[in-house]
């Protein structure tokens, strides 16, 4: 059965990405953020980024921004997604701020609706165990562009029922990705190991081994990456990736995922890459 009418919480970049893919392939979106500032960005970023997509993909059809924001409803108002059959969370990854998010969620949605956590490194059991609803909390972990990356890292946790399992992969197939499934552990697998790298390669700089282009060079040069690990930092946004390995630190308390200083002093001065104009590269413009 196909899935009608998806909830998104969270109109940052990973928001913005799935509520595009989510409208381009037919759904009806409910795109939910605390002010109404965050929500008109969302609005002119989705636009543009559509105007992109249909400029740089000109021999495939690509809706225009007028239909598509057509079937998205932008909203502070939680109480919006009690229509919503899907909901998926990207807010901060912080775990007051979500546990705050589930208990308003599980409290307005009905009992069918499935929650879908888009974190890169809280546990999924965790963020079930706050809801009445433990068999419908799933990971869904997307990449960044959303609209672009075919592959979602999919996380069961301990409660997961495979029913929800199922439909999660059904509407990961109506938006034209697929899933690969892992079970629940903080920073399940892609996290667990790019963090270590990008916060590794951090230190690289800090210890004035090398300079930012020669790291990423070695990495897409002999390894065939597209992307360097601190090009890479600076497309995920250096605050996620300050928040995601203090998780892993907190979860493992193991001293090899503990935060290079100057990542947090890069965070602090407001150096969050793409979003910001400015990380480890200069930008344009922020996002």
């Amino acid at each position: 059965m196909r899935i009608q009418v998806v909830g998104v919480v969270g109109a940052g970049v990973m928001g913005i990405g799935l509520a595009q893919n989510l409208a381009q392939n037919g759904h009806q979106v409910i795109l939910v953020d605390i002010s109404e500032e965050i929500l008109e960005r969302a609005n002119a970023q989705i636009k543009k980024n559509i105007r992109f997509q249909g400029f740089f993909n000109k021999n495939e059809k690509v809706e225009n921004s007028e239909n598509c924001l057509h079937k998205i409803k932008f909203s502070t108002n939680y109480k919006f997604l009690e229509k919503a059959e899907f909901v998926i969370e990207n807010a901060t990854e912080k775990w007051d701020i979500k546990k705050g998010i589930y208990a308003q969620l599980d409290a307005i949605c009905p009992k069918k609706t499935i929650f879908a956590a888009n974190t890169s490194a809280i546990s999924i059991t965790r963020i079930a165990s706050v809801t009445k609803c433990a068999d419908k909390v799933i990971g869904m972990h997307f990449m960044n562009p959303v609209p672009m990356k075919p592959i979602v890292e999919m996380i069961r946790g301990y409660h997961t029922s495979d029913e929800t399992i199922s439909t999660a992969q059904e509407l990961l197939s109506q938006m034209g990705k697929e899933g690969i499934l892992v079970n629940d552990s903080p920073g399940f697998v892609s996290n667990r190991v790019l963090m270590l790298t990008i916060n590794e390669a951090i230190f690289l700089l800090q210890d004035k081994v090398a300079s930012v282009e020669e790291v990423d060079r070695i990495f897409k040069t002999c390894f065939g990456h597209k992307m360097g690990p601190l090009e890479t930092a600076d497309l995920i946004g250096l605050d996620t990736i300050l928040f995601s390995i203090e998780v892993l630190y907190e979860s493992f308390n193991d001293s090899k995922y503990r935060p290079c200083p100057m990542l947090k002093k890069m965070v602090d001065a407001g150096l969050h890459g793409r979003k910001t104009g400015q990380g480890f590269y200069a930008y344009s413009e922020a996002i």
